[in-house]
């Protein structure tokens, strides 16, 4: 009864005890050369040890060669870079050769330098322009200035190349003004009625003003800030699936972007406040003289704190999950075997789903408190008497 109710316990339990008597089963036949082959042993021991050594310590150094490939790769993915590498084969070999495109670099460095980063080679070679040399820092990723011969130089020209991230920004902001200006089209020409895939995306528009921006903003100002919550929305949204396709682009895993974005948010926020918003920062009614004066500077540091919470709440969740999910897939070659290998797949699969919808999440939540932001930037004034009941 016990094997038929658990028999994938009772084989896996079986195989472990019966582990060291295959590891340490030795026929022996004869007791001659038994003392013979320890002889051998005892007066071999250094030999053996010194020939032992170095075999443990190179497979060691193929293991930890292979860990830090594996994380290099994954860094590689989360940093921004001058071209698009889709993968690449031949490294063994030692004629490794890679698949994409490159991009255009563009430096100010006595007048403006523009060549294709095709010339880095993916970072082994020296690039020229103009007798200038440049190289690829390994640890960054940055330009560098250098000479002929690639030495080490902390000497950055000023940057304004077209690297993967502004790429995807750049064409993601296309996409959008393309899309829904054909969207606007289609409600002139058939009577406000969505076609295409205007259809697909209009009740998403409509979940964002009826959801979002009306209940946290309120009927009377939601009409002046439903173009930002509305860019803001889509912008998070299409780059974060765009991060989970083989383009290997993680635009809101970068904080920089994402801080942009919630500085966007914190402008808009405190240029269109109404005079009540300041009044509760800096003179807060229904509260002693003395109070007001302490909580004006915690009140005003509230108001800092905000987009800064937006900023590492966004990038924080994208790029945990660009690593796990980048880790998990790495477990595949780490475990090279079926089982394990098998298991890392699912995994990675389960969580790739997972990554979809948090995508779409991180979108919402981002506009959600823009809106929350925005609807206490237009509060109306309440009596006296309300609020102290």
């Amino acid at each position: 009864m016990v094997i038929s109710k658990h028999p994938l316990r009772f084989i896996l339990t079986a195989v472990i005890a019966c582990l060291p008597l295959f590891s340490f089963a030795n026929v022996v036949s004869d007791s001659t050369k038994v003392q013979t082959e320890v002889a051998l042993v005892l007066v071999d021991t250094t030999h053996v040890a010194t020939e032992a050594t170095p075999v443990a310590e190179t497979k060691l150094s193929k293991e930890d060669l292979a860990a830090e490939e594996r994380a290099e790769y994954i860094q590689h993915h989360l940093r921004d870079s001058h071209d698009f590498n889709f993968f690449s084969y031949g490294k063994e070999s030692g004629d490794e050769t890679h698949i994409g495109f490159p991009l255009p670099v563009i430096l100010w460095d006595n007048g403006f330098q523009f060549f294709m980063s095709s010339k880095f080679h993916h970072g082994e070679k020296v690039a020229e322009s103009n007798g200038n040399y440049y190289m690829i820092g390994h640890h960054d990723g940055m330009v560098y200035k250098t000479d002929a011969s690639g030495s080490e130089s902390n000497i950055k020209p000023l940057d304004l190349s077209i690297t993967k991230n502004i790429f995807m920004i750049l064409f993601v902001g296309l996409l959008m003004f393309v899309m829904f200006r054909n969207l606007g089209k289609s409600y002139g020409k058939n009577g406000g009625i969505a076609t295409g895939a205007g259809r697909f995306f209009e009740p998403i528009i409509l979940y964002v003003r009826d959801e979002i921006a009306i209940p946290n903003i309120g009927e009377k100002h939601y009409k002046k800030y439903m173009s930002h919550l509305l860019t803001v929305f889509f912008f998070i949204w299409f780059l974060n699936m765009f991060g989970l396709t083989p383009l290997g682009v993680n635009v809101t895993g970068n904080i920089a972007i994402t801080a942009a974005l919630a500085i966007i948010t914190y402008l808009i926020t405190t240029f269109t406040a109404n005079k009540n918003y300041w009044g509760h920062i800096f003179w807060m009614p229904g509260v002693p003289p003395l109070m007001r004066i302490v909580l004006a500077p915690i009140e005003l540091l509230g108001t800092i704190i905000k987009p800064f919470s937006l900023t590492i709440r966004l990038y924080a969740n994208m790029v945990a999950g660009h690593i796990v999910l980048m880790s998990i897939i790495a477990m595949m070659y780490t475990f090279n075997n079926v089982a394990g290998s098998g298991f890392s797949f699912v995994l990675a699969f389960v969580l790739s789903i997972l990554e979809i919808l948090v995508a779409g999440l991180q979108a919402y939540i981002f506009t959600m408190l823009t809106a929350l932001y925005f609807g206490s930037a237009n509060e109306e004034h309440h009596h006296d008497g309300a609020e102290h009941h």
